[in-house]
């Protein structure tokens, strides 16, 4: 007779308990531990789950080597799909059996169908899916668990699908805002290295044949040309090392909370990451205490989920103030990076026992100050790349060309001189 595992909730002790129990079925391994008094958490039959482990780990490996990653917007349209079954009263495990066989060949399939396997076999849908940190990270299984506990894990799938699509747009609004200054940047630069590799030394050529006088500017240019055209290895070598270091020097605690500070206090694009920065941590927060989650709990989560190291910081100094029985407001006003009207609006929110509302109501302000800051910085790019492009090629004009007037002035006296 097969051997199932499983955990399940003692209500006389209200602990969770860990044993085995032998039964035809993992159905009837169910029923007889409800009868036991015991309310099934997870079951599992033990021989199964070892092989099962092997080719779930394979076909991890497998799709990691041959389906690539997955995108943000996919776990995203899962999740309003998987949110929109749920709201329709399907079975959770008919909804991930639905869902699975709608997605493309991938390692998002194959993880899918490993979640779908291991909730029909009892798995709680949150554990399953923390077994693919990659795909479902800590903030969202977590949320999944609330929503477990709560008996509503549509409204959770909900709201957690509303979040990462602003949480997405908000993404895409900043790198947007990106996009035009660094390809105008990039155009600029390969026109700058043509002339700078090809034409400044045909003019060098021709300075020398006339035997011109140089001044100190066209001679500046015509060093700086020889340079990048003999030793550019050197200058790729340079920026690659640079970056690296750069890269480097920002994954340790004091290089990345020095970056991030200076680049929160960059002219026009600092007030966009710093205003984003807010609006991702009060929405994160603000929806895992609106879920149910404990305050706790949803600092650590929202911690782990924030990649600028001056806000996690500020967070880390929150929680240790809540963990002494002090106030929210004051760690974060400490930190520099919260304006005093959101420090003072989660101070209401704490007072009136709202706080999660007021987050939310905070992120969505935010959102609206990033757009408006983005298009500012764009009105603002543009005539700045102009003034870049004009001042870069008006400096090579005057530096080839005032040999060429000084010789047209001499030959002008002589000419002179001779009538």
């Amino acid at each position: 007779m097969p051997l199932f595992q499983f955990k399940a909730h003692d209500k006389r002790s209200n602990k969770e308990i860990s044993d085995t129990i032998e039964a035809i079925s993992q159905v009837e391994a169910i029923a007889a531990i409800k009868r036991q008094g015991f309310l099934p958490i997870e079951v599992k039959e033990a021989r199964a789950k070892s092989a099962k482990s092997a080719a779930g780990g394979a076909a991890k490996n497998k799709g990691s080597v041959f389906g690539g990653g997955v995108k943000h917007a996919h776990v995203t349209l899962f999740t309003r799909q998987l949110s929109t079954l749920q709201d329709a009263g399907l079975p959770i495990v008919q909804s991930l059996q639905i869902l699975t066989d709608m997605q493309r060949p991938g390692r998002f399939k194959q993880s899918l169908g490993a979640v779908t396997d291991d909730v029909q076999s009892g798995t709680m849908l949150s554990e399953a899916m923390s077994r693919h940190p990659k795909i479902w990270d800590k903030l969202y299984t977590n949320l999944v668990k609330a929503g477990e506990t709560a008996g509503a894990l549509d409204v959770i799938l909900r709201r957690l699908a509303e979040f990462r699509e602003k949480a997405e747009r908000l993404k895409k609004k900043v790198i947007g805002a990106l996009i035009y200054p660094v390809a105008v940047m990039t155009i600029a630069g390969a026109i700058l290295t043509f002339i700078m590799v090809f034409i400044v030394p045909k003019f060098e050529q021709i300075f020398k044949e006339l035997g011109i006088p140089l001044p100190g500017i066209t001679e500046a240019l015509i060093g700086f040309s020889t340079f990048m055209a003999n030793y550019w290895y050197m200058i790729i070598i340079g920026i690659i090392i640079f970056v690296v270091g750069l890269k480097l020097f920002r994954n340790t605690e004091k290089g990345g909370n020095f970056i991030d500070r200076v680049a929160m206090k960059m002219p026009v694009l600092g007030n966009i990451i710093k205003k984003s920065s807010v609006a991702r941590f009060t929405r994160t927060l603000g929806t895992l205490v609106t879920s149910g989650v404990g305050f706790l709990d949803a600092l650590d989560i929202t911690k782990s989920a924030t990649p600028n190291i001056v806000v996690r910081n500020a967070i880390q100094a929150v929680r240790d103030s809540v963990k002494e029985g002090e106030t929210i407001n004051e760690p974060l006003r400490r930190s520099g990076v919260f304006d005093d009207i959101v420090v003072n609006m989660i101070k209401v929110g704490e007072e009136t026992g709202e706080l999660d509302k007021m987050l939310i109501k905070i992120a969505d302000t935010y959102d609206e100050e990033v757009d408006a800051a983005v298009a500012a910085m764009m009105a603002l790019m543009e005539p700045l790349l102009i003034v870049f492009m004009g001042g870069a090629v008006g400096f090579i004009v005057i530096a080839l060309f005032m040999p060429l007037i000084k010789l047209i002035e001499t030959l002008g006296q002589q000419a002179g001189n001779g009538g």
